[in-house]
């Protein structure tokens, strides 16, 4: 007998390493997908955990093997005490993506840390995870994944955009969904604030007291990435190898970096939002650098909307919750206009806690 209300637990881990975002939400559907978020929250990284995810590019397989195990009992921990902290009773299913570890579509390699049977049997709870691995197998990028459910839970926007440690974008032409990461934006602007002991630059202050260096401008908005046709994606290994040399090479001060490479991606984002009378929904922690935004507006020709707190801090945790539900109900959740897989299919693995066998 097919549902029509799921009551599920959604997770999501992103590149910016804030922290691990948490929903519990309930997902209806008839003619269209609805929701309610009821509770949600992020847990913040130790500093040791940040360090260990910071550098997980560089580990050993073997190594991240270890690490994954821990990483999973670390995520059943935080996620029971979120179930227990709300007194929350009815769960159809836990949604979790992980921790991206690695991520090298073009040989066939993506790697999800925090999705192994462990999860399921601490929490005793159904779990559907791990939703990228598939995608790669039949050839896609396995990423992005969440234009599905701007699709079908934001249908009234033109343009969905998130600004987390990557800018992406999701939107329809000619009735075919089409996203992709644009350029990075806070796994790089982090990176710098970080060195001066913040964790972000509050609404943007330090990057509008600095001075765009033009060369250096020119030179990141020349990168070859940005004139590559979609699917395309991007990975803490394309940052490392082609943005943080390039930035080092100036010896530029902070507040120099951060303005020029906000510049940067208010042009790289700007250059995308190119439908005039469009409305774009922004979300992602992005939105609360007020100069990116700023610069943003002054760059492009559409209308900037900046929803609710619980969306524009939780919209990914919220869709990979919908992946889940989509897998569940055995329906399309990874779309091949989005990834360049060979076809559209229902990816993700399910894990049953032992004791359910």
């Amino acid at each position: 007998m097919t549902k029509y209300n799921y009551n599920v637990i959604g997770v999501m881990s992103g590149t910016s390493l804030d922290g691990i975002d948490l929903v519990y939400v309930t997902y209806n559907v008839d003619h269209h997908w609805r929701f309610k978020i009821h509770y949600a929250e992020t847990i913040k990284y130790s500093p040791q955990w940040k360090i260990l995810l910071a550098k997980l590019v560089n580990q050993s397989m073997e190594q991240l093997q270890a690490i994954d195990l821990e990483y999973s009992e670390y995520l059943a921990t935080v996620i029971s005490t979120f179930i227990k902290k709300h007194k929350i009773e009815t769960i159809d299913f836990i949604a979790s993506h992980g921790h991206t570890a690695l991520h090298q579509p073009e040989q066939g390699l993506t790697y999800q840390i925090g999705n192994q049977q462990i999860l399921a049997d601490i929490l005793n709870e159904k779990i559907i995870c791990d939703y990228r691995v598939e995608d790669v197998a039949l050839g896609g990028q396995g990423a992005p994944l969440v234009p599905i459910g701007d699709r079908l839970l934001f249908k009234d926007f033109d343009y969905c955009l998130n600004l987390g440690g990557f800018a992406n974008v999701s939107y329809d032409f000619k009735d075919v969904r089409i996203a992709y990461d644009i350029c990075p934006v806070n796994i790089v602007l982090n990176h710098y604030v970080a060195k001066l002991n913040l964790e972000y630059d509050d609404k943007g202050q330090l990057a509008s007291a600095g001075k765009i260096n033009i060369d250096l401008l020119l030179r990141l908005n020349n990168l070859s990435y940005y004139i590559e046709k979609p699917p395309k994606s991007l990975g803490l290994e394309w940052v490392n190898l082609n943005i943080f040399p390039l930035i080092a090479s100036y010896q530029l001060k902070i507040e120099d970096i951060l303005s020029t490479y906000v510049e940067h991606v208010a042009i790289q984002i700007s250059d995308v939002l190119s439908e005039s009378k469009s409305k774009v929904l922004v979300t992602g922690g992005g939105v609360y650098n007020r100069f990116l935004i700023d610069r943003l507006r002054h760059l492009s020709i559409v209308e900037i909307v900046i929803p609710q707190n619980d969306i524009i801090e939780f919209k990914e945790a919220l869709i990979f919750g919908l992946l889940g539900v989509l897998k569940e109900r055995d329906e399309i959740n990874c779309l091949k206009s989005v990834t360049g897989a060979k076809r559209n299919h229902s990816s993700g693995k399910i894990l049953i806690p032992k004791n359910r066998i």
